[in-house]
């Protein structure tokens, strides 16, 4: 059987790449050319090692404020199993293993580039972690997002050494277990292993790739949803005329009004004439309002995709320059800043979802109130829209920006942190809330829709709006509506968007 890799070394990485990694389970495999960069690197550290007696920070000294502390030459590999296991505090939830896989990948992606001295045997065992799903069990809360994602990549790295807990098969085990069913020997951890492997921003990296690709289609489903809505409140279309967005021009808005006229081209119940003047903004803003999430979006993208494709360990090494180099490409502050500001912009997303739901169950527009046939003795969807507000609520207290805070940390050495791990944790907790409230808009438009039959939307809508009705019929009188949401929220997530 042929397997379908993808080539990790100081190439490019790109947003495609990592989505077909997450959808098509791909393997990974380092090229020739990192092979030997890194064994280039790691025969350098050791000649000088070997031959001086120089304080090099956290390959023959301490870590954090006992930077100062010398570690003699016999006890370099215990140093570095020390860390690792010392270093392994997580608490709270355990990551979704996506990101484990997205952690293990962006790992070995940053050792690739033969600035980090680990020897060729560490980074084999990290792709045969990979590829044969075993997943270490890592835990969410631990980091401070500056001293790279410590206590994550700690627990990352324990099944190395044979320490730790994995995924295995759908089965969580100690990895000592696991290792010797599998014939495998614990790495034998040589200087600076340890520091290279829990060094790094690869929690933060990997939630915020997982948000983003998460958030592109969360993007575009909100886009294809609000259409629907548009057509389901009877709006008017001039406010996504190209004219008023030409001088206001702004990429993503512009480019949300083109699509959302795309989507409702065709469309029957758009055509026919209209009683009022002017619509909700919740209707009329919208290129404005999901334009700038787009925007916000490609920026938090860029910030990100140039992260994935640096070196966030420390210190670096430098073989051509003869240099050993200490510095801060740990430091999270560029992540934490644009993943608090993606979970700004995402949250935007529900808000204004939200209030087109509002809309929707007002009885306006000839609509029923609450969206169902005998109201009073049927409360249709008012409800749905009760658990979309405390949902938008929720997301507004989680919008409170990790990364203004910071407290100091190794007896002051490490006196400003990002707190880009918290912010990462909680930018996922936004985007899922996101996804929620947009299941709640389609479940409501899909029934507002139904009530204008027999006119219809356009040919995209209608095509949408059939296979939702597949999985979820048309609400006659009161059933349970938690399950429709959860069926709503499948729907959204699985939906392939069609081009336009």
């Amino acid at each position: 059987m042929s397997y379908n890799y993808l080539p990790l070394d100081r190439n490019w990485l790109h947003f495609q790449q990592v989505k077909n990694l997450l959808e098509h389970h791909q393997l990974v495999s380092i090229t020739f050319d990192a092979h030997e960069r890194i064994e280039k690197c790691r025969q350098y550290l050791n000649q000088k090692v070997d031959a001086s007696d120089d304080l090099f920070y956290g390959i023959n000294t301490g870590f954090g404020f006992l930077q100062n502390v010398k570690i003699d030459k016999t006890q370099i590999e215990q140093l570095q199993y020390n860390l690792l296991t010392s270093h392994a505090c997580g608490m709270g939830d355990e990551v979704p293993a996506d990101i484990v896989k997205l952690m293990l990948m962006l790992k070995i992606k940053s050792l690739s580039y033969g600035h980090s001295g680990v020897q060729i045997d560490t980074v084999k065992r990290l792709m045969e972690m990979y590829n044969q799903d075993i997943l270490p069990v890592i835990y969410t809360q631990g980091s401070l997002g500056a001293s790279g994602d410590l206590a994550p990549l700690s627990h990352l790295s324990l099944p190395l050494i044979g320490l730790g807990e994995v995924y295995y098969k759908g089965q969580k085990r100690p990895s000592a277990e696991v290792l010797a069913e599998l014939e495998w020997q614990p790495i034998a951890l040589q200087s600076k292993e340890g520091l290279a492997l829990i060094n790094g921003t690869q929690f933060m990296s990997a939630y915020g790739m997982y948000c983003l690709q998460k958030s592109e289609h969360l993007i575009n489903m909100a886009n294809l949803i609000c259409a629907t809505s548009f057509d389901a409140f009877d709006c008017i279309t001039e406010p996504l005329h190209p004219s008023i967005h030409a001088i206001r021009a702004h990429k993503g808005q512009i480019e949300t009004a083109t699509i959302l006229r795309e989507y409702l081209k065709g469309s029957k119940i758009a055509l026919q004439q209209k009683a009022q003047v002017q619509d909700p903004y919740s209707f009329r803003c919208v290129p404005q309002v999901h334009g700038a999430t787009k925007d916000v979006f490609n920026n938090v993208l860029d910030v990100f995709l140039t992260e994935i494709n640096s070196v966030t360990d420390n210190p670096n090494i430098f073989p051509d320059e003869d240099l050993i180099v200490s510095g801060g490409n740990f430091h999270g502050q560029p992540l934490a800043l644009h993943l608090d500001f993606l979970a700004i912009a995402m949250s935007e997303l529900a808000n204004i979802s939200e209030r087109r739901t509002y809309q929707l169950i007002s009885g306006q527009r000839g609509l029923p109130l609450f969206l169902v046939k005998d109201a009073g003795l049927n409360s249709g969807f008012m409800i749905p829209q009760y658990t979309a507000a405390g949902i938008v609520s929720e997301n507004k207290q989680l919008c409170t920006p990790a990364s203004v805070d910071s407290i100091s940390s190794s007896n002051n050495q490490e006196d400003h942190v990002s707190m880009g791990a918290n912010a990462a944790t909680k930018c996922l907790r936004v985007i899922n809330n996101v996804e929620r409230v947009l299941a709640i808009e389609l479940l409501s438009a899909a029934q507002a829709l139904d009530f204008r039959r027999p006119l219809t939307s356009s040919p995209v809508i209608e095509n949408m709006v059939a296979a939702f009705r597949a999985q979820i019929s048309f609400n006659e009188k009161d059933r349970v509506l938690h399950d429709d949401m959860i069926k709503a929220v499948a729907f959204i997530r699985n939906w392939k968007i069609e081009s336009v």
